[in-house]
């Protein structure tokens, strides 16, 4: 099973990287696909790529629903 996971672009680089912070993990992953993305912006990662820019409301809708899957499976 393949998940994408939101995150926050906290730095946007040349040649189409960027730095994304995931929960207080940051990494960095190609921008390529979401060229007007900007710092601030939050979106969807998926295998290293941002794949769509989304709202802050339905990336911390996301994020609960993981925290709530992840804690179901905890039992």
């Amino acid at each position: 099973m393949c998940i994408a996971i939101p995150g926050k672009l906290v730095e946007k680089k040349e040649d189409d990287r960027g730095i994304v912070d995931m929960g207080g993990v940051k990494t960095e992953i190609s921008l390529v696909f979401i060229p007007t993305v900007k710092e601030g912006d939050w979106i969807i990662i998926h295998t290293g790529f941002g794949l769509e820019i989304m709202s802050e409301q339905d990336a911390l809708n996301m994020i609960t629903l993981l925290h709530e899957a992840k804690n179901s499976a905890d039992y």
